[in-house]
C-alpha cells in the first residue's frame, strides 16, 4: 500500500499591488470612520465650547443656595435672570443698550479713521513716518484714562468727552497694527509688483494694502475691545443714559442683580463685535491659509 503525498502548497503571493491588482475587500472598507481604532466620537464644538461656561453657572447657583455666597454680596444666576428680564420689560435695558452702541459706533468711526489716516501716512512715506511715528508712540503712553478731567475741561461733560475717550483708545490700536502691517509687507512681493510694471499708486493698491489687511484685522479687533473698555469710564462721566449709567444707580442701591446684569450685557456686546470682525477676515482674508489646530 503506497502512501499517496499531499501536493505541495503554492507559494504565497508576493507580487506587488498594481492598478489592475487591487486592495482586498476585507480590511479597510469594513472599518468605518466610527469603527477604526483610535477614532474618537465627534462632539459638537459648540457643546465644548458651551460646558464650562454652564460648569460655572450651575457651581454659582449652588454656592448661592447653600449661602456660602452671600446674596449682598452677589447676587445668584435666579435673581440675575429675574432682574433682567424686568429690565427688559420695561424697555430700561434696549434704550441703554442703544445709547452705549451710538457712543461706540461713533467713538469707532472717528478714532478709526484717525488712526489709519495717521498710520498710511506714517507707514507709506518716510517722510510722514518722521512727522507722526515719534508724537504718536509718545502720546500712547500716557494713560488715556488718565486724560479724562482735561476732556472734561476742554468738552464739558455731554456726549463729545465719552466719544472722545472711545477714539483715542481706539485710534492707537489702529496706527499700530496698521503701521506694522504696512512695515512689514514681503519686499521680494514688491519688487515683483515693480517688474510687472506697477507704479507706485498701483504697488499700494495691488500689494501693501491687500498684505498690511491681516495686521488691520487684528488691529479693529483689539480696538473694539478697547472701545467697551473706554465706553465704560467714559459712562462715568456725568451720564443720565447707558448700561454705565444703570450700572451707577445700581451701585448707590447695591443692586449686585443689575451690576451683573450690565456687565453681561458688555460682554455680550463685546463677543458679538468679536464674531463680526471674525466675519470680516473670513471674507476679507480667504488667500491666506491659517492653521486652526489639532
Amino acid at each position: 500500500m503506497t502512501v499517496g503525498h499531499a501536493p505541495p502548497e503554492s507559494p504565497p503571493d508576493i507580487s506587488p499591488i498594481s492598478e489592475d491588482r487591487p486592495l482586498p475587500s476585507t480590511d479597510l472598507e469594513e472599518l468605518t470612520p466610527d469603527h477604526r481604532p483610535g477614532r474618537r466620537t465627534a462632539v459638537p464644538r459648540w457643546l465644548r465650547r458651551a460646558v464650562g461656561p454652564l460648569l460655572l453657572l450651575v457651581l454659582w447657583q449652588v454656592f448661592s443656595s447653600t449661602g456660602v455666597l452671600p446674596a449682598d454680596v452677589l447676587a445668584s444666576p435666579g435673581t440675575i435672570a429675574r432682574a433682567a428680564g424686568e429690565l427688559v420689560g420695561d424697555g430700561t435695558l434696549p434704550h441703554a443698550m442703544g445709547v452705549s452702541l451710538q457712543r461706540v459706533a461713533v467713538g469707532l468711526l472717528l478714532g478709526g479713521t484717525i488712526g489709519v489716516s495717521l498710520a498710511l501716512v506714517s507707514g507709506l512715506s518716510r517722510l510722514g513716518e518722521d512727522l507722526v511715528d515719534a508724537s504718536v508712540q509718545m502720546l500712547r503712553t500716557v494713560p488715556w484714562v488718565g486724560l479724562i478731567p482735561l476732556f472734561i475741561i476742554w468738552l464739558g461733560i455731554g456726549e463729545a468727552p465719552k466719544v472722545a475717550l472711545i477714539a483715542l483708545g481706539v485710534a492707537f490700536h489702529l496706527y499700530l497694527n496698521v503701521y506694522a502691517g504696512i512695515r512689514g509687507v514681503d519686499a521680494q512681493l514688491v519688487e515683483a509688483g515693480e517688474s510687472l510694471g506697477l507704479g507706485r499708486w498701483g504697488l499700494i493698491r495691488h500689494v501693501v494694502l491687500p498684505g498690511a489687511l491681516p495686521g488691520a484685522m487684528t488691529g479693529l479687533r483689539y480696538s473694539l475691545a478697547t472701545a467697551w473698555l473706554a465706553l465704560v469710564f467714559g459712562e462715568s462721566i456725568n451720564a443720565d443714559a447707558g448700561i454705565g449709567f444703570l450700572m451707577n444707580q445700581a451701585r448707590e442701591f447695591f443692586r449686585t442683580d443689575v451690576i451683573v446684569v450690565c456687565l453681561v450685557v458688555y460682554a455680550f456686546l463685546g463677543l458679538l463685535a468679536d464674531a463680526v470682525v471674525r466675519t470680516l477676515e473670513r471674507l476679507l482674508l480667504q488667500w491666506r491659509p491659517t492653521f486652526t489646530g489639532q
